[in-house]
C-alpha cells in the first residue's frame, strides 16, 4: 500500500496573509458596527493601531523572532533624505486633492489635529500595507511589479470600509477617491521596493492623508 502523501505545511507567506485576513475582518466589523459614531481621533489613535499593528507585531515577534522595526524595514540609513523625498513626492497627490476640492478646513487649531491624525493614519496603514504585506510578497517572489500590484489590491480592500461609510463620498467623488487611493498605493509600493524604507512610504502617505482630511473630510 502506497504511503499517503504528506500534507504541505502552511508557508510563511500564507501565514502572513492569514494575519492580513484577520485585520481585514476585524476592521470591517468595526466599521460596520460603529460606522462613523466614534470621533476621528479615536479611530486613528486607538482603534486602527490596535487592529492594524498588534496582529502584525504578534506575527513578527513570534514567527520571525524580530523586532517590529526590523521586520517592517522602519530603520533606514538616511531618515532625513527619506522624509524629505517622501514629502516631495507626496506633495503631488496633495496638490491633486487640492485642485479637486471645493474648500479647505484651515481652522486653528483643527489643522494641527489633522496633521497629527494624518501621521497616525499613515503609520498604521503603511505598517500593514508596505512594511508587512509587501515586504513578504516581495521576499517570496522577488517580482517588484507583481508584488506591488498584489499589495495595492490588498490595501484597497482595507480602505473600502471607511470610504463607503464616509457620508461626503458618493457618486463620482467616491469613484475618483477609490482610483486615487489605488494609484497612490501602487506608486508607494513600487517606490518602497526600490527604497526599502517604511519611513519613506509613511512620508508619501502622510501628504495624501493630510490632503484628504483638509479637503474632503
Amino acid at each position: 500500500m502506497a504511503d499517503a502523501p504528506k500534507r504541505r505545511g502552511i508557508s510563511h507567506l500564507e501565514k502572513a496573509l492569514n494575519i492580513y485576513g484577520i485585520v481585514l475582518i476585524i476592521w470591517s466589523l468595526y466599521r460596520f458596527y460603529f460606522k462613523l459614531s466614534q470621533p476621528l481621533w479615536f479611530d486613528e489613535f486607538i482603534a486602527k493601531p490596535a487592529i492594524f499593528i498588534l496582529p502584525v507585531w504578534y506575527f513578527i515577534s513570534r514567527y520571525e523572532k524580530k523586532s517590529l522595526a526590523e521586520g517592517l524595514h522602519f530603520r533606514t540609513k538616511s531618515p532625513v533624505i527619506d522624509i524629505i523625498a517622501g514629502l516631495l513626492i507626496g506633495s503631488v497627490f496633495f496638490i491633486i486633492s487640492a485642485l479637486r476640492a471645493n474648500g479647505v478646513h484651515l481652522v486653528y487649531p483643527t489643522v494641527f489635529l489633522y496633521v497629527a491624525i494624518a501621521l497616525a493614519t499613515s503609520i498604521s496603514e503603511e505598517i500593514v500595507a508596505r512594511g508587512f504585506i509587501l515586504n513578504r510578497l516581495y521576499d517570496s517572489n522577488k517580482n517588484a511589479i507583481l508584488s506591488s500590484i498584489y499589495a495595492s489590491i490588498l490595501f484597497f480592500f482595507l480602505r473600502v470600509p471607511i470610504l463607503f461609510v464616509e457620508n461626503k463620498l458618493a457618486g463620482s467623488m467616491l469613484v475618483q477617491t477609490l482610483a486615487v487611493n489605488f494609484v497612490l498605493s501602487l506608486v508607494i509600493s513600487l517606490l518602497f521596493v526600490y527604497r526599502r524604507s517604511l519611513t519613506f512610504a509613511v512620508a508619501i502617505h502622510f501628504m495624501y492623508a493630510l490632503s484628504f482630511y483638509l479637503f474632503v473630510s
